[in-house]
């Protein structure tokens, strides 16, 4: 058995171009691998020929695909598959299976060929619909979440019955003594992997990342071999390799592996199935279509398509009335479930290489598969386009409700609390002193870095329905919205943008899917300061006409003044307002309103305030304490040790005292580097007794600088003196309640603008 690698190249070549081809018009990649096949391949130009080293390539393919598979299918989604989602997987299968194994009876087939038939007719392609649902922005409704669940409970239960027809086929015949034996082998090797699964491999994971192994590259080829010993399992129960494979996966779960690595090597088994090994399947498979059944076999070609086709929809729709939930409604979801793909292949496969089908029978399969995934993008589309216009599309009351805030600067506080009365809502951010302020207004907030996994875990990424990237940071913002789509699936994503409207930016968004914040560009700095100072009003308007959110607010708006957080609808729907947002008339918009005085200035020391972490100190402290308080808030911002931003705070009072004034202390820290800056504001209530000084000190301004800063440095000092000099400020300072007003106080406060 002599491998031809230039053979090799070309079906590889041949199979990523067709299915990068067929992604780009929306279907799956196996469509394109399958045609091509045909096209090139001994049915039509003969350029592409097969062989015993591609076929044991293609096997092995299918059993990395298959595992791939398992791990895609979570057993907690199974197991909280609703009612509506039950009833549409059961209709979705039962019906077709039945119509297809009559109609294969009735043109003279086998039982046992006309129920691998009927099994290639039940099934439902998960990753066919998963695109289209993203693409048509279904993934928040209702039939998306039916349809999810329905494709994972058909595709699970086709493979069960497999597993079934294959201890039949092995018995030789329907005599109950060989059936029993093969059923029990078959129940014992369920149960061994059962045991396994849910016990051993939560054992052997716990016990890999006890031992610091944290090699991809380790990990990646012990999920091989877990994939391989459950295969010869399956085959050791008289059943195929691959239902082995799908159960290790399906196992391998994040509580096994973690939720990183497991989505890390799910990425690396998706790459050396449905990258290279697989598409060798699927272009051979396309090898062995006859083109003569459109000559000789039409009646059962257009028989097993028709049956198919109406038996998905019609079932689909027949038994998801029971849910009460209309019968257009099930219409459309049993059109979204009539794509089939590589586990209806693979299954028509496996009967073609037993001798259970024919070649006909395979490539009426096969042409089948074809022509009824190519329909669900219309049907889909057309059916949603009619539930839309009858106001019958249903938003999800499913388990994401929540809103995750990429944010805690004042902008993401306002939009946090306008939201946080109707929905879940949890921010993020890496700053601990805008934490601190998002905590203090009542809202949740995960304090660090959002770009690790771990975090947007504990952020509750896995509930949110929308996240909102609300950084001024670009780049972060991209890559936290690209993670939350691909890890948690996040069905929606709204990203700020400064700036004025460019094509990168709109090339971003369709890259992300996402849609614009606020359904313009704003200015995310300006709008901190004045949100920060205090200086901006909430207000209303009512919308007089249904139109789009971005059209709306360029006809009320042309001078981007306003700030629009959220659309209020008659019945109590609350929804963020972005440039994806359809307004009906009636809807009320929530917005922003700058108050300050036109011409009103900021400068480098007002974006010091707005970021700087504020500390109010009650009843009364020691420098002690106050300089403990500050060393831990300095620490974070600094990255060094709370030791020793005490100690430099220490030794810079010794040098002499930082008192500038009665009541006003300005201690200052020599930082090293270039460019560093750093401010930080604390409140004695009581006051503190600093050395050598009578007066206690209220106020106190600490300044960390690297020596290239000085001149900003005595500009800070010139604007802190200015503040604090005001006669009104002693009293102001002293009522201002809690850090928000205290930061208000200061931005707000009249000084000379640099």
């Amino acid at each position: 058995m002599e491998l031809s690698l230039s053979n090799l190249l070309l079906v590889l070549l041949a199979g990523w171009l067709a299915g990068w081809a067929a992604t780009r018009v929306g279907y799956p990649s196996v469509l394109g691998e399958l045609l091509i096949g045909i096209l090139l391949g001994p049915p039509l130009l003969g350029l592409l020929t097969g062989g015993d080293a591609l076929a044991v390539l293609a096997e092995v393919g299918i059993l990395l695909m298959m595992l791939y598979v398992g791990m895609e299918v979570d057993p907690r989604e199974l197991g909280r598959a609703s009612w509506p989602g039950l009833l549409a997987a059961l209709g979705g299968f039962v019906t077709p299976f039945v119509l297809a194994y009559l109609t294969m009876i009735a043109f003279g087939a086998s039982p046992m060929g006309a129920t691998f038939v009927g099994i290639a007719a039940g099934v439902t392609s998960l990753t066919t619909k998963s695109r289209i649902l993203v693409d048509l922005r279904l993934l928040d409704t209702r039939i998306a979440h039916v349809m999810m669940a329905g494709a994972l409970v058909s595709d699970t239960l086709s493979l069960v019955l497999f597993a079934a027809v294959l201890g039949v086929v092995e018995a030789g015949a329907l005599d109950l003594v060989g059936v029993g034996l093969i059923s029990l082998r078959e129940i014992a090797f369920f149960a061994v992997t059962l045991f396994i699964g849910l016990k051993v491999f939560p054992y052997i994971g716990r016990r890999l990342t006890d031992s610091g192994l944290t090699s991809r590259t380790f990990h990646f080829t012990f999920v091989l071999l877990l994939a391989v010993a459950f295969g010869e399992l399956a085959h050791l129960a008289g059943l195929h390799a691959i239902l082995g494979a799908f159960l290790a996966g399906l196992f391998l779960r994040d509580n096994v592996l973690g939720r990183s690595l497991s989505h890390d090597l799910m990425g690396a088994v998706r790459d050396a199935s449905i990258g290279f090994l697989a598409p060798i399947f699927f272009v051979t498979a396309g090898f062995e279509v006859s083109l003569e059944v459109f000559r000789a076999d039409l009646p059962l070609l257009l028989s097993i398509v028709l049956v198919a086709t109406v038996g998905k929809i019609a079932g689909t729709a027949a038994f998801y009335a029971f849910s009460g939930n209309g019968w257009r409604e099930g219409l459309t979801i049993g059109g979204g479930m009539n794509g089939r793909g590589a586990v209806e292949i693979i299954v028509a496969g496996i009967g073609l290489e037993m001798g259970l089908i024919s070649r006909e029978v395979f490539s009426i399969l096969v042409f089948m598969a074809i022509f009824t995934t190519a329909t669900v993008p219309f049907f889909l589309k057309w059916g949603t386009d009619v539930l839309r216009r009858r106001g019958e599309l249903v938003r999800s009351t499913g388990r994401r409700r929540g809103v995750l805030i990429l944010g805690a600067g004042p902008t993401a506080r306002v939009l946090g609390k306008a939201l946080g009365p109707h929905r879940p809502v949890w921010l993020v951010d890496t700053n601990a002193a805008r934490c601190e302020a998002a905590r203090a207004d009542g809202l949740s907030v995960t304090c660090g870095n959002a770009l690790q996994e771990q975090l947007l875990s504990d952020a509750h990424a896995s509930e949110a329905e929308l996240l909102i990237a609300l950084t001024s940071n670009t780049e972060v913002n991209a890559l936290v919205a690209q993670h939350a789509r691909a890890v948690f699936t996040v069905p929606e994503i709204a990203v700020v943008h400064e700036g004025t409207h460019t094509s990168g930016h709109q090339a971003s968004l369709q890259h992300l899917r996402a849609e614009a914040l606020f359904g313009t560009p704003v200015n995310l700095a300006e709008w901190d300061r004045s949100i920060g100072a205090g200086m901006v009003e909430e207000q209303a308007i009512r919308v007089d006409a249904a139109s789009g959110a971005r059209e709306w607010l360029a006809r009320v708006d042309p001078n981007a003044s306003m700030l629009p957080l959220m659309i209020r609808r008659r019945g109590g729907e609350r929804m963020v307002f972005h440039s994806g947002q359809g307004l009906q008339s009636d809807d009320e918009i929530v917005f922003l309103q700058r108050t300050e005085a036109r011409g009103h200035r900021h400068d480098r020391f007002d974006d010091l305030l707005v970021q700087a972490p504020v500390i109010d100190l009650p009843g009364p402290v020691s420098l002690e304490q106050v300089f403990i308080a500050a060393a831990q808030e300095l620490a974070r911002s600094l990255e060094m040790s709370p030791d020793e931003a005490y100690r430099l705070l220490w030794e810079r009072e010794k040098a002499g005292s930082t008192v500038l004034s009665p009541g006003l202390a300005v201690p200052h820290v020599l930082l090293e580097g270039e460019g560093r800056f750093l401010l930080l504001v604390a409140r004695c209530r009581d006051g503190v007794r600093f050395p050598g000084q009578e007066e206690p000190v209220h106020a106190i301004f600490v300044l960390a600088g690297s020596a290239d800063q000085r001149t900003f440095h005595l500009r800070a000092l010139s604007a802190i003196t200015q503040i604090v000099h005001n006669p009104a400020f002693a009293l102001k300072w002293a009522n201002a309640d809690g850090t928000r007003e205290l930061r208000a106080l200061l931005l707000s406060a009249e000084r000379r603008r640099f």
